[in-house]
């Protein structure tokens, strides 16, 4: 089957053997593979002596083990039975699971595995992950590389958008290469997940750039003069004084510094069932590839969660971006990363969110920018409905003298645009309970 088709000692860390005697209940992460569609779900498992209690989600779960061999029955939210037949070793379950058919009114097998995961006990603490082996598309078809809990502090390091390390070695391959993806314990489809940006800082001495000018920033005249752009440029980063300078730059610009500005380009959770494994270069109401440079030390970006512990990822390092990504690769460098995750009350979000201390943003992305203008707009006017009960005249009246729009990337597949609103010009209003 599709799902978690390698195992390997880079799981190590979350996996452990499940034995008859355990005596706490366990959380194992089931992947059932329906028509080469793998749709995952959550188990517990509670062993009284032979007998089994639990859940697969929010099914109520009972059945038996005999030895290595389990057997279960979940009663979904109708009713209706759900069952399952599984062996165990080292820490995997594999068996089938019988389904309802709901197109024909029969019933359908269906192979799964399952995973066990070893919860951390105690309070939330400093965990750090060190990576190896990346992603190049969100999915929740990986076997997860850490779980964790709200809380902790995770301490990690991304690599940089052609994979290439903080040691200067090729580590992935190239395009957007993310670390991950984190199960966050407890969370649920439905469910928000904020996830707070700690430190991001840098960790090698150079980014690299191209020259030239994105598709969709390229006037015709432009275009016409632009033939030989797209070269690499590399530049120098010194982490001392926080200035970026070019490796080889032309005499005009040999006195060119900039100061850096760490930011993820990358920053998604595992799309939901039915959709395909995301690349790492897309973006959606999942995050993805955003590109926005606002998501840098001291942000919130609050995601959607579609499938069980989100599965997170996290990745695309710049050191420095402008508006836009012009350039179609801005200063693309390794990062050393700590976050924490938050999980909020379920609410829609039609877009992507990023709260900063002095700003709420929402981010539109979409194939044009009139298109992503329209998604940021309704996306904003949704969050201002949510926090302040403000029907959408009254949104609109907030935005028509305080709304800014930033374009947050022109370089990928979507266009990002940005809307941002002052905090300061929302202080004025009562925030619902």
């Amino acid at each position: 089957m599709r799902a978690w088709t390698v195992f390997g000692a880079a799981f190590g860390a979350i996996l452990a053997l499940a034995g008859p005697a355990a005596a706490a209940p366990q959380t194992w992460l089931m992947s059932v593979d329906r028509w080469g569609n793998a749709e995952h779900a959550v188990l517990t498992l509670d062993a009284k002596g032979d007998a089994l209690l639990g859940a697969v989600d929010d099914w109520t779960l009972t059945g038996s083990r005999r030895g290595d061999r389990l057997s279960f029955v979940a009663i979904d939210s109708h009713g209706v039975p759900h069952r399952y037949e599984a062996t165990q070793r080292d820490g995997v379950l594999t068996g089938w699971a019988d389904y309802p058919d709901t197109s024909n009114k029969a019933r359908a097998r269906h192979a799964f595995t399952a995973l066990r995961l070893e919860i951390p006990a105690g309070p939330p603490g400093r965990v750090t992950y060190s990576p190896a082996s990346f992603s190049n598309t969100f999915t929740a078809d990986l076997p997860p590389a850490l779980v964790i809990r709200p809380g902790d502090v995770v301490a990690t390091r991304t690599i940089d958008s052609g994979g290439v390390d903080e040691q200067g070695k090729v580590a992935a391959l190239y395009g957007n290469p993310q670390t991950g993806p984190f199960f966050v314990a407890g969370a649920k489809a439905g469910d928000v997940l904020a996830i707070h940006i700690r430190k991001l800082t840098l960790n090698r001495d150079y980014a690299d750039s191209l020259d030239g000018v994105a598709g969709r920033a390229m006037s015709l005249g432009l275009a016409a003069r632009s033939a030989g752009l797209g070269k690499p440029v590399r530049w120098r980063l010194d982490r001392a004084t926080g200035l970026a300078r070019l490796e080889e730059p032309p005499e005009r610009l040999k006195d060119y510094a900039v100061p850096v500005r760490p930011m993820l380009g990358g920053l998604g959770v595992a799309p939901d069932f039915g959709f395909p494994p995301q690349s790492a270069g897309d973006s959606g109401r999942w995050g993805g590839n955003m590109d926005f440079n606002e998501i840098g030390e001291g942000a919130t970006v609050y995601l959607p969660v579609f499938q069980p512990g989100a599965m997170l990822f996290l990745g695309d390092g710049h050191a420095l971006q402008g508006d836009g990504e012009t350039t179609q690769w801005a200063l693309e460098t390794s990062l050393d990363v700590e976050f924490s995750v938050e999980l909020l009350p379920s609410r829609p979000l039609a877009a992507p969110r990023i709260e900063t201390a002095d700003r709420i943003t929402v981010l539109g992305q979409a194939s044009s920018l009139d298109e992503a203008a329209r998604a940021a707009t309704g996306a904003m006017i949704q969050w201002l409905e949510q926090d302040y009960g403000l029907n959408p005249s009254e949104a609109s009246l907030i935005l028509g003298g305080a709304a800014e729009y930033r374009v947050a990337t022109l370089a990928g597949r979507n266009a990002g645009l940005a809307l941002s609103l002052d905090k300061a010009r929302l202080s004025g209003l009562a925030r619902k309970p």
